[in-house]
């Protein structure tokens, strides 16, 4: 293809994107069937995960929460498609670029599939079949936009020439028959001569730049055998020679659908479907320990006031799972080993045979900021880590449980707190029903009194009885200590920080933590004056956080409302504010109203 592509700069972009879509609709089909992870934009998006710098993954939670995921995964989606529309438009002038670019972006996603922690050497299969299957749309596209892109008309013969030197050819042909050929040869409104090896020179003068020929004038400099023939003729589809929008547009739409239809058939054949379908058919067991009955006060009913029990719907979800890991319970095994007497392997069914308790457990997430939304409580149901564990015989000197998530994900949890006597537990469900996928169905770990990174993995498949010296889990080379027991905090929920009040009697309310301690007293102050101490709502135990609220006489102006609680061993919350990094943030929390 020559470097003076008739095809336009903005359907060689868009064949780029549409060449680009279709190769990640087939890679997620494929990968519908290999397994969700290998889908190569999620694969980069684990990479970028793993390799982001932790100021950056700060920003990042704190910027978009729960949506962290959805921007990265945008993100990576935008790189890609800017990237293949300009191969598009590259590949204009020389496919090969297109056919490069298409290579050097699925290396990267190859890498990306490999260096995962459960990588396979089938994994690589959709990245492959992907990329191979774009590289063939891009140069199907832009052969529909070119090679069969305008009609054609056949050329005529012409009667042969009189004898007579070639100096008086156009004389002969003004009076005979060649006058009648040459006037044939005059293109109609809208064609274009082609530009033929044998007719090249005499094509340049017989069509000029405006596309018109002078009347009557005949195809000079032919010779014997070329005049024998008129030139053919090619329509145009009125855009450029060559160009064909019609073709195009509709190899385009085909492609879309191509593009589609393979996303679609690829997420559910990835399972999410018979995941659900088989998370409702769970029969619950009644448990053996069942929790204590939710004192009557322990929901003040406040307008505004986070409520006792976290509806699963508002539950916040902090991991690093791009997707949701589809775990089939039918399929689901927990394997614990290292450091024991006896390794033990569990199935789904096994784990509900087990007695089962039910326990009130707030959760909290290090990367909360103070004030922030990623704390919720709920009723978990599920078998205590304790017993299980006892099973295997843990080894005197084992500090640590390294357990894995079926993507790949480890933590690293300190036995000596499992093992105490509170409610840890290897959990099956949430607030009366299974675990919801988001918040790791089938099984998912729960310890009061510790940030989640240390303890709370999602879908976990495997526990590693070992010690801290000698293993890392995920987080802790990232910058977070290895241990994380939850700091006392205390939350303002009303009024909203900014707000804007009447003046008069009002009420400002909130929560405060301090799992597996609890919390004794909350104060609250208005514009650094006294502090107050609120009343506190009633609580099933030590482990879930506990409103507070307090009667407060607004009067006009701007003012700074603070709290700080104190937990059942004496420790008030410090005023030193520290971001959450490496082992949870602490100060007081406040907030501006005005009153007029």
């Amino acid at each position: 293809m020559q470097s003076n592509s008739p095809v336009p700069a903005w359907a060689g972009a868009l064949v780029g994107l549409v060449s680009g879509a279709v190769a990640l609709g087939v890679a997620q089909l494929v990968a519908g069937i290999v397994g969700p992870t290998t889908f190569p934009v999620v694969a980069v998006g684990d990479a970028a995960v793993d390799l982001t710098p932790l100021p950056v993954k700060d920003f990042a939670i704190r910027a978009f929460g729960s949506n962290d995921k959805a921007v990265l995964l945008g993100g990576v989606l935008v790189v890609l498609a800017a990237l293949a529309a300009l191969l598009g438009t590259l590949s204009r002038h020389r496919p090969a670029w297109g056919y490069a670019g298409f290579a050097v972006i699925g290396a990267i996603g190859v890498t990306a599939v490999l260096t995962r922690p459960d990588a396979a050497p089938l994994d690589v299969v959709p990245t492959l079949v992907g990329v191979a299957v774009g590289a063939w749309a891009l140069r199907r596209l832009l052969h529909r936009g070119l090679a069969t892109s305008a009609t054609t008309t056949a050329p005529q013969a012409a009667e042969p020439p009189a004898a007579a030197p070639h100096a008086d050819a156009s004389q002969a042909a003004a009076s005979g028959p060649r006058a009648d050929a040459s006037k044939d040869a005059v293109p109609a409104a809208g064609d274009v001569p082609l530009r033929e090896a044998g007719v090249r020179d005499a094509a340049a003068r017989v069509a000029p730049s405006d596309g018109s020929v002078a009347s009557g004038q005949a195809v000079p400099g032919a010779s014997a055998q070329g005049e024998a023939e008129r030139p053919a003729v090619m329509r145009a589809g009125g855009g450029a020679p060559g160009f064909d929008r019609r073709r195009l547009l509709t190899g385009v739409a085909g492609g879309v659908v191509v593009a589609g239809v393979g996303v679609v058939l690829g997420r559910q054949l990835g399972g999410r479907q018979a995941v659900d379908a088989a998370r409702v058919g769970v029969a619950l067991p009644r448990p053996a320990v069942p929790a204590k009955a939710v004192p009557a006060g322990a929901d003040l009913r406040i307008g505004g006031l986070s409520p006792f029990v976290t509806p699963n719907r508002d539950f916040y979800r902090v991991d690093t799972a791009l997707v949701v890991p589809q775990v089939d319970p039918a399929d689901w095994t927990l394997r614990i080993h290292g450091m024991v007497d006896r390794p033990v392997e569990l199935t789904y069914a096994d784990l509900l045979k087990l007695p089962l308790t039910e326990a009130d457990v707030t959760l909290t997430c290090v990367s909360n900021e103070v004030g922030g939304p990623y704390v919720g409580n709920a009723r978990w149901l599920g078998a205590r880590m304790a017993d299980v564990l006892r099973r295997a015989g843990l080894r005197a000197d084992a500090d640590m449980l390294l357990s894995t998530s079926a993507d790949g994900f480890t933590c690293g949890t300190p036995v000596d707190v499992v093992m105490d006597g509170r409610d840890a537990l290897f959990a099956v469900a949430m607030n009366g029903e299974a675990l919801p996928v988001d918040h790791g169905f089938p099984v998912r770990q729960v310890v009061p009194g510790l940030y989640g990174y240390v303890s709370a993995t999602k879908w976990v498949v495997d526990i590693k009885v070992t010690r801290f010296d000698r293993d890392e889990a995920y987080w802790t080379p990232r910058g977070w200590s290895a241990k994380g027991p939850i700091k006392t905090q205390s939350r303002i929920d009303v009024p909203k920080d900014g707000g804007s009040l009447k003046a008069g009697d009002t009420t400002i309310a909130g929560v405060a933590w301090a799992q597996h301690t609890g919390v004794d007293a909350v104060e609250v102050r208005v514009d650094g004056g006294q502090w107050r101490q609120a009343r506190l709502a009633e609580v099933p135990g030590p482990d879930t956080w506990r409103q507070w609220a307090i009667d407060w006489a607004a009067t006009p102006g701007r003012h700074t409302i603070e709290v700080r609680a104190t937990d059942a061993a004496g420790r008030t919350q410090t005023d030193r504010r520290a971001a959450p990094a490496p082992d949870g943030a602490t100060g007081w929390h406040s907030v501006t109203v005005s009153v007029a």
